[in-house]
């Protein structure tokens, strides 16, 4: 019989509980190094502080939560640049911890806003959104189980972490229009961290990876070109050795043997 196909795995849907937030991230990050890379440390420091300054006991936990399961997604160096880094570069982190977390929002970016941009139309239409939601939800029914009031928590969730993310610009306008896509200044340093990790991560940015059919080739090439000249020199020394000993011992003992019967010829004649 043949074998059902496998299911996506279930889309995470706690982000509601925080927005991008990239200055609470970056609050968490900071006393996660302090407290030397220990999560539990960090978590029991962010609370005992109400660092987040949430109005609740229950609200600070659910932010903490969430944030740090975002935060806990990141490399070392990406964390440290989280902490210490400018403005923009606390936003693409937080934004880089969404979409290592957030499958959806990756999916979103990736099928979506990089599709509008490569088919030069930027406007996001409601219509654009629909059609994406539609399609997701054949394989994840985690989405249309969801109410109404839910779905639609989530998908402005989504949005406004775009518009945080300096991916979507504008405010939403008739004739169903949402905004424009655009592509987010990175700096260096948020290039490298990214590149570094997974090139692939650079799509949620809306940038396309380093082509690698240039690296494959150059690689292919280079075990090439020493195999070319290394044969050639072990054929030549194959052919030098047996010819130059063969001839220098016949010629020796020919021209010794006629010196020696040359005198006994001329006795003869006197």
């Amino acid at each position: 019989m043949p074998r059902p196909a496998p299911q996506a795995p279930r889309y995470s849907l706690s982000f509601t509980a925080a927005g991008l937030r990239p200055e609470l991230a970056s609050v968490i990050a900071g006393i996660h190094l302090e407290e030397k890379g220990d999560w539990a440390r960090t978590k029991a420091a962010v609370l005992d502080r109400n660092a987040l300054q949430a109005r609740s006991a229950s609200s600070g936990k659910r932010l903490e939560s969430e944030l740090r399961q975002r935060l806990q997604c990141l490399t070392a160096a990406q964390l440290r640049l989280l902490a210490r880094g400018t403005t923009e570069e606390r936003s693409a982190m937080a934004w880089l911890a969404v979409l290592k977390r957030i499958q959806i929002a990756a999916d979103l970016t990736r099928e979506v806003l990089l599709g509008k941009l490569s088919s030069l139309d930027p406007v996001l239409r409601r219509s654009d959104m629909a059609a994406f939601y539609e399609d997701r939800e054949r394989d994840h029914p985690e989405l249309a189980v969801l109410a109404p009031s839910s779905q639609q928590k989530v998908r402005s969730a989504l949005l406004q972490m775009l518009r945080d993310a300096g991916l979507l610009a504008g405010k939403a306008g008739k004739g169903g229009t949402l905004g424009t896509v655009q592509r987010p200044f990175l700096s260096p340093e948020v290039q490298e961290v990214v590149a570094g990790d997974d090139p692939a991560l650079l799509a949620g940015f809306l940038l396309h990876a380093p082509a690698k059919p240039a690296k494959s080739r150059k690689a292919a090439a280079s075990p090439q070109t020493p195999t070319g000249p290394a044969a050639k020199p072990a054929a030549k020394t194959a052919a030098k050795p047996p010819a130059k000993p063969v001839p220098k011992p016949a010629a020796k003992p020919k021209a010794k043997p006629a010196a020696k019967k040359a005198p006994p010829a001329r006795r003869a004649k006197a």
